[in-house]
C-alpha cells in the first residue's frame, strides 16, 4: 500500500530522480505532453527548492528566511489548531502540513487533535479526552455536546461580531482545503482519518443546536468541494496514464513499464471511486437533510456548493436525482435561497455541453422560472430573467410561454424592467439563439434596418398609447445600437431606405423611437423616475452627452427641415418632431454655415402652430420657438425672437376675429381652437393687447348659451392675464394706474367666477363639459384667492389688491367642489384620455381646495372640517391628499386639531342624518353612516404609540366636546357617540376613563333616557364600551394607522427572527420545502387590488397584447414546442 501511494505522489525532476538513470522517451511524469515544455510555475521552483535544499543541492536559505521559518514553526508549538483558525489564517497551511507529517507516526493523536478542533469550532466547551474519544462510538460524544449546548456550555465564533473573528469562516474553509489537498497521497485514502471526521461532521451537521449545524454543514459542504478538486486532479491522471498505456501497446511492448502504468491506472480509478463514494455518503447524511434547514443561510450555503458541484464534477452530480433539489429550492420561502438557486442554474445552464442532460430538469421545472421573473424580490426577479434569457439561447422554451413576461416591460422596479429588456432585444431583435451548427448570432451581422425593422414590429402593439411606448423604448435602448443609429431612423422616415416600408404606424413609432432615443443619449428620462429625484453627472457622463448632442445635431442639420415638411400634416407625428429643436446644438447651424436650414426648421414649426390645435403640438412649438430665443446667438436668435413676437401677434389677432365671428353669430370652432393656442401661449409668456381681456369678458357676459370647453378657455385666459398684470406691477413703486388696471380685471374676473359657483350646482344634466367647466372655476377661483390673499398685501403699497371672500361665496365655492367630488372613478376612467384631464378631476379640485386651508387664504374653520369629513369617502387618491394636509396642519403648532377633527366627525354625521330625515333608501343610509365610522376610526388612527401620549389633550378635548353633541338632541343624536367617539375611546387611558363615564351618565340621568329602548342602543354600546376600558389596566393592542395602499410591488418583508441556538426537537427535520412546487413561496399574490399594482398599471391592460407578440426569427430555426410539466417535486 505504501509503495502504491508513493507512486502517486507528484513526481519530482528527472535529474533529482535517484535509484536509475533517467531514459529518454520512457519515463514521462504524469501530465506530460509533446512540444514546448510549459513554463515552470511558482510552486514548481519553491517545491524544487525545498527538495533540492533537503538533499544538500540547492543554495542554503537567507537568515531572514530561516529566522522566519523558526519563527513560524515556534508559533506552531505554542498555539492549539482553533487559535489558528481563529486568529492566525497565516499559519493554516503550516499546521496542516505539520498535522499530515506527524500522522505518519502516531494517527490517533493527530484524528483527536483535528475533531478536537472541529468541536471547538462549533463552539462546544468540551473535556473529552483522547481515550475517551477513541473507545466511544460517535452517537454518544455528539450526544454529550448537544447536552453542553442545552447546558449553555457554548461559544458562538460562526455568527460572533468580534473583530478577531471576522475570518473565523474564510480561515476554517482554508484549513479543510489544505489538509484535504495535503492528504491526497496518503491520509485521504486510508478509510480511517476522512471517514471519522466525515461521521462526526455529519452527526453535528443533524445536531439540534443551530450553531453545531452551521459549522458542520460549512465543513461538510467545504470537504466535498475538496475531494472534487483533488478527484479532477485525479481524472486527470488517469486520462494520462490511460494514453501513455495505449501507447505502450500499440508498440507491442511487453514489460515492467506496461505492468506499472496498469498498477497506476488501477489504483487512480480505486482512489476516484472511493472519494465518489466518500461525496455521496456526505450527501445524503448531510445535505439532504441540511437544504431544507429552518436557517435560511445554511439553506443558501447548501444549494450554492451543489452548484459549484455540478458546474465542477458533472460526472457525478450533473443528474437528475441531484438536480432536482435546484428545483424544489425555486420554491423556498426566503428569497435569498430562490436567488442562489437561480444563480446555480444560470451557471449551469451557461455550459453548452450540460444542455442534453438537462431535458427532463427542464421539463419538470421550467414554469416555475418563468414565475420567478415576477418574484416579489427584485433581486430574485432580475437574476431568473438572466436565467430565461438563458433558456431561450438554447431554444427550451417556445414564444407561447413568454406572454406573462412581456408585461414587465412596463413594470415599476428599473432593474426589472431593464432586464426583461435585455431578453426582449436578445430574443426578438438580434435573435442571438445557439443551435447545433451555428454559435451565437452576431448583431454586427444584421443591419441597424434589420433591428428597427423588428423594434418596429414590437411597437405595433403599443400604437395607440405613447407612454407605454416610451417605456418598452427606455428598456431596450441601453442593448439596441441601432436606436442611436440617427442617419439610418432618419432616412427610413423620409423614404429612402427601400429595406423598410413605412406604414402609417410604424411611421408614429419611428418618430417617437427617434425622440425618445435622443432624450436618452442626451442624458433626459422618458419615462418617471420613482424616486422624483434630480439627475446628476459627472464631467465624463456630460462629455459623452455633448457628443451625442453634436452627433444628433450633424444628423438633421440638412434633413430636420425635410422632416418637418413632409410630416407637418400629421397630428401624430408633428409634436415628437418639433420636440427634436431643444436636442440639437443650436450653434451647430452658424459653424456648418446652415443658417438657412435653421430658419426653414422655424418657419415650419411657425406654420405647425397654426394648423394644429392640440395641446401636445401647441406646447412643443412654443417651446422650441422659446427655446431658440434662448439659445441661439446673433442673427439666429433676432431671427426667432421676430418669429415669436410675430405668432404673438397673428394669435390675437385671430382670436379677436374669431370672437366677433361667435358675436355675429358664427361657428364656436375657431374660437376654441385659438383659445386653446392663446392659453398655452400665455402658460410661457404674457401677452400683452390693450383690448383682449375686455373682449373676453364681453363675450363671457353676453354669450351664456356657449359651449362649456370655450367658457374654460375664456376663463383660464382671462386669469392667466390677470397673473401676468400682477407679476408686471412693481411692488416697490407701483403706478396708479397699472393698480386701477388689474382692479378693474380682477372685479370682472370674480364677478364671473361667482356668476358661475351659483349657477353650476343647479345644473341638473351637462355631461363632461359641464363638469370641465365646474372644476375649471372651482381651481381658477381658489388660485385667484391665493394670488390675492389680503395678508400678502396688507401693510404695502398694494395693499388694495388684497382680497378676503365672504363666507357665503366659500360656502357656495365648497358646495361646487362637493359636486365634483362625487364623480365616479369610472367616469373619470372613461375620459382618461382627454386633454387637459389631469387639471380638471376630483383630485385638482381637492388640491385646490386644501391650498386654500394650508396657505390660511381663507377661514379654517369651516373649509377645514369641510375637506377633512370627507378623509374615506373618495378613493385613495383623495385619501392621500387629505392626509398630508392634515400632516401639514400638525405641524403648526397653533393650530386646534381637536377642534378641526370633531368639527369634520359632526359634518359627516350631519350628512348621515339628512339621509335619514329625506328618508332615502336604507343602500345610501348605510353607506353614510358607514363612512362616519370609517373617518373616525382613520382621525383616531393617528393617536398611535407615543403620539396617544402626547395628544392625550386632544383626544380627551374630542370626546368631551362630542358629549354633550350627541345629547343636544335626544334621542336623535345619540349615534354620534357610537359612530364618531368610541374609535377614540380605545386610545385612552383606563384612568381616563372614570370621568367621562361619570359625565355621560349625568347627562343621561339628567334628560330622563326612558324612551324607545332600541334608539338607546348607542348609548348602552358606548358605556359598556367604557366600562370595559375602565377595567382593562393595560392598553389593548392597538392598530397603526391605515396607510393608503402603495402602488408597485410590495416590500420585502426583512426576517427580523433572532439567532437561536436551538430549533426544537425537530430542528433537523424542518419544514421542507421539497414538495411545494405549487406552494409559490414568494410569489406575488395574484388576487391583488390595483392599488398594489405599479402606477403604470393603470394603463397595462394595452400590455396583454404582447401576450401573442411573435417576431418572425429570420436565418433560425424555430422553437420547440413548451414541454408539459408532469409529476410532482416530492
Amino acid at each position: 500500500m505504501e509503495e502504491n501511494l508513493a507512486s502517486l505522489r507528484r513526481p519530482v525532476t528527472p535529474s533529482l530522480r535517484r535509484g536509475r538513470p533517467f531514459r529518454p522517451g520512457l519515463d514521462h511524469p504524469p501530465g506530460w505532453k509533446r512540444g514546448r515544455p510549459p513554463r515552470p510555475r511558482y510552486e514548481d521552483h519553491a517545491e524544487f527548492e525545498e527538495e533540492a535544499e533537503a538533499e544538500g543541492l540547492g543554495p542554503p536559505q537567507t537568515k531572514r528566511k530561516r529566522a522566519a521559518s523558526a519563527a513560524a514553526a515556534a508559533a506552531l508549538e505554542d498555539q492549539r489548531l482553533i487559535d489558528i483558525i481563529k486568529h492566525n489564517g497565516r499559519l493554516i497551511s503550516l499546521a496542516v502540513k505539520k498535522l499530515v507529517e506527524d500522522y505518519e507516526s502516531d494517527k490517533n493523536s493527530v484524528t483527536f487533535q483535528i475533531l478536537t478542533m472541529v468541536f471547538e469550532a462549533c463552539g462546544a466547551k468540551h473535556e473529552i479526552y483522547p481515550d475517551y474519544l477513541h473507545e466511544s462510538d460517535v452517537d454518544e460524544i455528539v450526544v454529550n455536546l448537544v447536552e453542553l449546548a442545552r447546558k449553555g456550555l457554548v461559544e458562538d465564533n460562526y455568527n460572533s461580531k468580534q473583530k478577531d473573528l471576522k475570518n473565523f469562516k474564510e480561515n476554517l474553509v482554508s484549513f479543510w482545503d489544505n489538509l484535504v489537498v495535503e492528504c491526497q497521497n496518503g491520509p485521504l485514502f486510508d478509510d480511517i482519518l476522512f471517514q471519522k471526521i466525515k461521521d462526526y461532521v455529519v452527526a453535528l451537521a443533524c445536531s439540534p443546536p443551530r450553531v453545531y449545524r452551521q459549522v458542520a454543514t460549512l465543513i461538510g459542504l467545504q470537504l466535498v468541494t475538496s475531494f472534487i478538486s483533488v478527484a479532477k486532479t485525479l481524472s486527470g491522471q488517469r486520462e494520462t496514464t490511460q494514453r501513455q498505456l495505449n501507447a505502450e501497446k500499440k508498440k507491442q511492448s511487453v514489460g515492467p513499464l506496461v505492468e506499472s502504468l496498469n498498477k497506476r491506472l488501477a489504483l487512480t480509478h480505486e482512489n476516484i471511486t472511493y472519494l465518489e463514494e466518500l461525496m455521496r455518503k456526505i450527501f445524503t447524511g448531510l445535505f439532504m437533510h441540511r437544504y431544507r434547514d429552518v436557517d435560511p443561510e445554511i439553506r443558501m450555503s447548501c444549494i450554492k456548493s451543489l452548484g459549484i458541484w455540478v458546474v465542477s464534477y458533472p460526472s457525478l452530480f450533473l443528474q437528475d436525482i441531484y438536480l432536482k433539489y435546484l428545483g424544489w429550492t425555486l420554491n423556498d420561502k426566503n428569497a435569498g435561497v430562490r436567488r442562489t438557486s437561480v444563480l446555480a442554474l444560470q451557471s449551469l445552464y451557461e455550459v453548452d455541453d450540460n444542455i442534453p442532460s438537462l431535458g427532463l430538469f427542464t421539463e419538470r421545472f421550467y414554469k416555475r422560472m418563468i414565475q420567478l421573473a415576477d418574484d416579489i424580490d427584485i433581486s430574485v426577479a432580475v437574476s431568473a430573467i438572466g436565467l430565461i434569457k438563458q433558456l431561450l439561447r438554447h431554444q427550451l422554451l417556445s414564444d407561447d410561454d413568454l406572454g406573462p413576461l412581456y408585461d414587465l416591460l412596463i413594470d415599476e422596479p428599473p432593474l426589472i424592467r431593464r432586464a426583461i429588456g435585455e431578453l426582449v432585444y436578445d430574443h426578438l431583435i438580434a435573435q442571438n439563439i445557439k443551435t447545433s451548427h451555428t454559435g451565437a448570432r452576431d448583431e454586427e451581422n444584421e443591419s441597424s434596418e434589420v433591428h428597427i425593422g423588428r423594434m418596429l414590429q414590437i411597437l405595433r402593439e403599443f400604437a395607440d398609447d405613447a407612454v407605454l411606448s416610451s417605456y418598452v423604448i427606455d428598456d431596450i435602448w441601453d442593448d439596441m445600437k441601432a436606436m442611436k443609429d440617427w442617419k439610418c431612423m432618419i432616412s427610413v422616415l423620409l423614404d429612402e431606405n427601400p429595406a423598410i416600408e413605412l406604414t402609417d404606424i410604424d411611421g408614429t413609432n419611428l418618430v417617437r423611437m427617434l425622440r425618445a432615443s435622443a432624450k436618452k443619449a442626451v442624458g433626459e428620462r422618458i419615462v418617471p423616475a420613482m424616486d422624483n429625484r434630480k439627475l446628476y453627472y459627472n464631467k465624463a457622463q456630460k462629455e459623452v452627452f455633448e457628443n451625442s448632442r453634436r452627433e444628433i445635431t450633424s444628423a438633421l442639420l440638412v434633413r430636420y427641415p425635410q422632416l418637418l415638411r413632409k410630416y407637418i400634416s400629421d397630428k401624430a407625428k408633428i409634436s415628437p418632431l418639433v420636440d427634436m429643436m431643444i436636442l440639437l446644438k443650436l450653434e451647430m447651424y452658424s459653424f456648418k454655415r446652415q443658417e438657412k436650414h435653421f430658419k426653414a426648421a422655424i418657419d415650419l414649426i411657425f406654420d405647425a402652430f397654426f394648423k394644429h390645435g392640440e395641446k401636445d403640438t401647441l406646447r412643443s412649438c412654443i417651446k422650441a420657438i422659446t427655446f431658440c430665443c434662448n439659445e441661439c446667438q446673433a442673427d439666429l436668435k433676432d431671427y426667432a425672437e421676430n418669429k415669436l413676437k410675430n405668432l404673438e401677434d397673428e394669435l390675437v389677432l385671430k382670436v379677436k376675429n374669431a370672437i366677433k365671428e361667435v358675436e355675429a353669430g358664427d361657428d364656436e370652432y375657431s374660437l376654441l381652437v385659438n383659445l386653446k393656442r392663446l392659453y398655452e401661449l400665455q402658460l410661457s409668456k404674457p401677452v400683452k393687447n390693450d383690448g383682449l381681456f375686455e373682449d373676453m369678458y364681453r363675450i363671457l357676459s353676453h354669450l351664456t348659451d356657449m359651449d362649456n370647453e370655450v367658457k374654460s378657455f375664456l376663463l383660464l385666459n382671462m386669469h392667466l392675464q390677470v397673473a401676468w398684470c400682477l407679476h408686471a406691477i412693481d411692488d416697490k413703486n407701483p403706478s396708479e394706474t397699472s393698480i386701477d388696471e388689474l382692479l378693474s380685471k380682477q372685479s370682472s374676473l370674480f364677478e364671473q367666477l361667482y356668476y358661475y359657483l351659483v349657477v353650476l350646482p343647479t345644473y341638473q344634466e351637462g355631461g363632461r363639459s359641464t363638469s370641465v367647466l365646474s372644476c375649471r372655476v372651482c381651481i381658477i377661483t381658489a388660485e385667484m384667492w391665493c394670488l390675492f390673499k389680503k395678508s400678502k398685501y396688507s401693510s404695502t403699497r398694494l395693499e388694495s389688491l388684497g382680497y378676503l371672500p365672504q363666507l357665503d361665496i366659500v360656502q357656495k365655492f365648497w358646495k361646487l367642489c362637493e359636486q365634483q367630488l362625487h364623480i365616479s372613478d369610472e367616469t373619470e376612467d372613461e375620459d382618461s384620455n382627454r386633454e387637459y384631464i389631469e387639471d380638471t378631476n376630483k383630485d385638482a379640485v381637492m388640491i385646490a381646495a386644501a391650498k386654500l386651508v394650508l396657505a390660511d387664504t381663507v377661514s379654517k374653520d369651516y373649509l377645514g372640517p369641510e375637506i377633512v369629513s370627507h378623509y374615506e369617502s373618495h378613493g385613495a387618491s383623495t385619501t392621500e391628499i387629505i392626509k398630508h394636509l392634515i400632516t401639514a396642519l400638525k405641524k403648526n403648532g397653533n393650530f386646534d386639531m381637536a377642534a378641526l377633527f370633531l368639527e369634520a366627525l359632526k359634518r359627516a354625521y350631519e350628512r348621515y342624518m339628512t339621509h335619514v330625515h329625506d328618508e332615502e333608501n336604507q343602500t345610501l343610509i348605510g353607506k353614510s353612516y358607514k363612512e362616519c365610522q370609517d373617518l373616525a376610526s382613520r382621525l383616531a388612527g393617528s393617536y398611535v404609540g407615543a403620539a396617544r401620549n402626547k395628544y392625550k389633550s386632544e383626544i380627551l378635548k374630542i370626546i368631551q366636546d362630542g358629549i354633550p353633541y350627541a345629547f343636544a338632541d335626544l334621542p336623535k343624536q345619540l349615534s354620534f357617540l357610537e359612530a364618531a367617539l368610541l374609535p377614540f375611546v380605545s386610545k385612552l387611558a383606563s384612568s381616563d376613563i372614570p370621568d367621562i363615564l361619570t359625565d355621560v351618565q349625568r347627562r343621561a340621568q339628567n334628560t330622563n333616557l326612558n324612551g324607545d329602548q332600541s334608539s338607546l342602543g348607542p348609548y348602552s354600546t358606548f358605556v359598556e364600551h367604557l366600562r370595559e376600558r375602565q377595567k382593562n389596566e393595560v392598553f389593548q393592542e392597538e392598530k397603526e394607522e391605515k396607510p393608503v395602499r402603495r402602488r408597485g410591488r410590495p416590500r420585502k418583508v426583512r426576517d427580523v427572527s433572532g439567532k437561536k441556538l436551538f430549533d426544537g426537537h425537530n430542528s433537523s427535520d424542518e419544514e421542507s420545502i421539497s414538495a411545494s412546487d405549487h406552494q409559490g413561496h414568494g410569489e406575488d399574490d395574484d388576487d391583488d387590488d390595483e392599488a398594489d399594482q405599479p402606477l403604470i398599471n393603470t394603463i397595462r391592460s394595452s400590455a396583454s397584447k404582447l401576450r401573442s407578440l411573435k417576431v418572425s426569427q429570420q436565418g433560425t430555426s424555430g422553437h420547440k414546442e413548451a414541454p408539459v410539466r408532469s409529476g410532482s417535486n416530492s
